[in-house]
C-alpha cells in the first residue's frame, strides 16, 4: 500500500507580519496571507501527511515564526528557515535554532542577490560549512547561472548535506536546456546533494503547460540524480500561478513508477531531513 507523501517544499506568509520584496502586490494570486489554517482544507483532501515549510523572508523573526507555528500546527514536520550566513554570530543563531526539534536547515535566497558569486564569499562558505555540526541541512536557491559556482561551495563543506530546490529552475518555457544540464551534472556528481522535484510548472508557460513540457527535465533530474536523492516539493502557495496543489501532486507521481513513488514522495525528504513522522 501506498503510503502518503511528504511535502518537502512548502511556504506560509504573513502580510501584516512581514513584506516580501520580491512579491508585488500586483499579482492577486501570491499578494495575500497564506497560513497553515488555510491550508488545512487542502491537506484534507489529497495524499500527503506532512510539509517541510521553508523560509520566503530572509529575517530571523520569520524563522522563529515558523518554528512556532510547527508548535501549533502538527502537519508541519520540519522548517527551512534563515539564518545570517555573513554574520560572525552566525553561530549563536544557529544554536538558538537548533535547539528546537524541527528545525532542519538553512535558506538563503541567492537567486536575487545582485552578485552572482554571492555564495562564494568566505563568510558565506564558513556558516554553510557549521550547518553539519549542528545537524542541519542547507537548500540551494539558484537560477541556472548560478549552478557553475556550487560544486566549490561543495567542495568547501565536505560535511554539509545540501539539496537544490526546484532543480534550479531550468528554462521549460523556453526550452534551451543544455548548458542547464551539463552544470546540474556536476553538481549532481557529488553524493551529498539531493535534488527537489519542485518549481516546475512555474518554469513553464503558467496558462498552457501540459505534463508533456515537464518530462525532459523530470527525466534528467531522475537521471542525475537517481530516485534516492530526488525529493517531492509542490512549491505551494507559489505553484498557484500555474497550477493548484493537488494537480502539481499528481503531475509529479505521475512520472514515477510504483516502486519509486514512496522514496521519491515520501522516505527521501524524511531522511535528508531527518523528519520524526
Amino acid at each position: 500500500m501506498q503510503k502518503k507523501a511528504i511535502d518537502s517544499h512548502q511556504h506560509f506568509w504573513s502580510l501584516d507580519l512581514f513584506q516580501y520584496d520580491w512579491m508585488s502586490p500586483d499579482n492577486r494570486i501570491l499578494f495575500q496571507n497564506y497560513l497553515p489554517e488555510n491550508f488545512e482544507p487542502i491537506l484534507a483532501n489529497v495524499e500527503v501527511e506532512k510539509i517541510v515549510a521553508v523560509q520566503a523572508h530572509q529575517s530571523l523573526e520569520e524563522t522563529r515564526w515558523l518554528l512556532k507555528l510547527s508548535d501549533k500546527f502538527d502537519f508541519i514536520a520540519g522548517v527551512v528557515g534563515w539564518v545570517d550566513l555573513l554574520s560572525k554570530n552566525v553561530d549563536e543563531q544557529l544554536a538558538e535554532f537548533s535547539k528546537h526539534p524541527k528545525f532542519k536547515g538553512v535558506r538563503h535566497i541567492v537567486q536575487d542577490e545582485p552578485n552572482d558569486e554571492w555564495i562564494l564569499q568566505p563568510q558565506v562558505m564558513q556558516s554553510i560549512d557549521r550547518l553539519a555540526e549542528f545537524g542541519l541541512t542547507y537548500d540551494i536557491l539558484i537560477f541556472p547561472k548560478h549552478l557553475k559556482y556550487i560544486p566549490k561551495l561543495i567542495e568547501s563543506c565536505p560535511k554539509t548535506s545540501f539539496v537544490v530546490d526546484h532543480l534550479a529552475k531550468p528554462p521549460i518555457a523556453s526550452g534551451e536546456s543544455s548548458e542547464w544540464k551539463n552544470d546540474l551534472k556536476v553538481v549532481a556528481d557529488f553524493p551529498q546533494v539531493y535534488c527537489k522535484l519542485s518549481g516546475l510548472v512555474t518554469e513553464a508557460n503558467h496558462q498552457n503547460w501540459k505534463s508533456d513540457d515537464l518530462k525532459p527535465y523530470i527525466e534528467t533530474a531522475l537521471e542525475l540524480f537517481g530516485t534516492d536523492r530526488l525529493m517531492f516539493g509542490s512549491d505551494y502557495p507559489v505553484c498557484r500561478l500555474a497550477a493548484e496543489y493537488k494537480t502539481v501532486l499528481e503531475t509529479y507521481s505521475s512520472f514515477l513508477d510504483e516502486n519509486d513513488k514512496n522514496k521519491v514522495m515520501r522516505e527521501n525528504a524524511i531522511k535528508f531531513y531527518n523528519l520524526t513522522i
